[in-house]
């Protein structure tokens, strides 16, 4: 179908959700950035021991990955809409928690509030699956990509709500945590314009989709595509993760202060986000696996850059390219996820795919804390080089195994 014809089978309807979708993206994703950039750094104005700043940013993931199935089975079951009003509850909840720990100096409470929170970023990664819903099967890397693309307002109003409100009451970051329950509050009232589809879809091509019985997850997970498509996004997220999250402690180690901190996490969730706007396209026209492959390389130029020096262009540097890798590999590997399962399947596999991403992620965001005190920045980027081969090999041998590159509506 030529490309005008494809833009005009979106009705208003359709653009409108997508629209709402995405300032709900950027707005939640504001957040996540918001906690990323002032986490590691509010930590070390009361708590001692260094190499826990990140912990709290770290409970977050780990709650990502142990509320991904009750998020993914309640909208299951409930509806998306339900499903995320629930999250922003948690988010309003899990910043109050750690704004209470920060200004009481209670360490615990702020993991608390970290780990509260991890409701809420589950959540936010099924916007990218919800979109999918709300369009044509033709438009589905587009729908990802565009609302992934509600991130680029994040990359603005992130960074620049923690240097407007980071000194405005005491202790520091109190006032980062009280805008996190100010955005959550917002995104549970857009989330009551959004019309999403019933979840007992149907399948393209049958009338019943209950005459398709679920398969079992273990069948589903057995598919290349899925296996690839996991792999690549655990190590991408992983490692973009890994280096976001010590760069700031990195960069202030360095003698640089707290407001390069803050450009460089701009810059970088700018690089993962400002290609949202064109990655749809790349991969209709030019397949999943290239644009992945693509991301793959970015990655490794980002390493390359960590490790020729430490100056402020460098931190910028391979944050950006981090930040774009990140864009090319996981909304490819978020494409590919949704051609390996049935609208009756859609749950249970979303949330298998999250839960080993962000498993991955608590992992390294834990790491990252430890090893850049004891190991420093390039102890880092050699290690996350090791791990982006990982990545590599998994994409090549999908390609290998399908022979041609993977189309994004297959």
């Amino acid at each position: 179908m030529p490309e005008a014809q494809q833009d005009r089978s979106l009705d208003a309807r359709a653009r409108a959700n997508l629209g709402l979708l995405a300032t709900c993206q950027a707005l939640g994703q504001a957040c996540n950035t918001m906690m990323l950039a002032a986490t590691a750094l509010s930590v070390v104005t009361f708590y001692a021991n260094r190499d826990l700043a990140t912990l709290p940013v770290t409970m977050q993931h780990l709650g990502v990955m142990l509320w991904v199935f009750p998020a993914a089975m309640l909208m299951q079951r409930m509806g998306r809409r339900f499903g995320f009003r629930v999250g922003s509850i948690f988010g309003m909840a899990g910043a109050a928690t750690i704004g209470t720990g920060l200004y009481n100096g209670s360490f615990v409470t702020m993991c608390a509030g970290g780990f509260l929170l991890g409701y809420a970023v589950a959540c936010l990664h099924q916007y990218r699956f919800a979109a999918v819903e709300l369009v044509p099967m033709s438009h589905r890397a587009k729908a990802i990509s565009w609302v992934t693309a509600g991130g680029i307002v994040a990359a603005f109003v992130g960074p620049s709500l923690v240097r407007w409100t980071h000194d405005q009451w005491m202790p520091f970051y109190i006032g980062t945590y009280a805008a996190i329950f100010l955005i959550h509050a917002v995104v549970f009232t857009i989330m009551s314009f959004i019309r999403f589809p019933e979840m007992a879809a149907t399948v393209p091509g049958v009338r019943d989709p209950a005459a398709m019985a679920p398969r079992p997850l273990a069948e589903i997970a057995r598919q290349p595509r899925f296996i690839a498509a996991v792999v690549s996004a655990m190590v991408g997220y992983g490692v973009m993760v890994f280096l976001m999250g010590a760069s700031p402690l990195a960069i202030v180690g360095c003698g640089m202060p707290h407001s390069e901190a803050h450009m460089v996490i701009l810059m970088h969730v700018l690089g993962m986000f400002v290609p949202a706007l064109f990655t749809g396209n790349l991969i209709t026209r030019f397949g999943t696996t290239r644009v992945m492959t693509v991301g793959v390389v970015l990655l490794f130029a980002g390493v390359a850059a960590g490790l020729a020096g430490l100056s402020e262009w460098h931190f910028r540097a391979a944050m950006t390219l981090n930040g774009v890798g990140w864009n090319f590999l996981f909304v490819g590997a978020t494409t590919l996820v949704t051609t390996c399962y049935r609208p009756n399947e859609r749950g249970k596999v979303q949330a298998l795919n999250d839960f080993l991403i962000f498993g991955t992620t608590a992992m390294m965001s834990f790491t990252a804390g430890f090893l850049q005190e004891r190991l420093g920045w390039f102890a880092l980027n050699w290690f996350s080089l090791v791990l982006l081969c990982v990545a590599a090999l998994a994409v090549v041998w999908l390609r290998l195994r399908e022979g041609r590159p993977v189309p994004a509506a297959a």
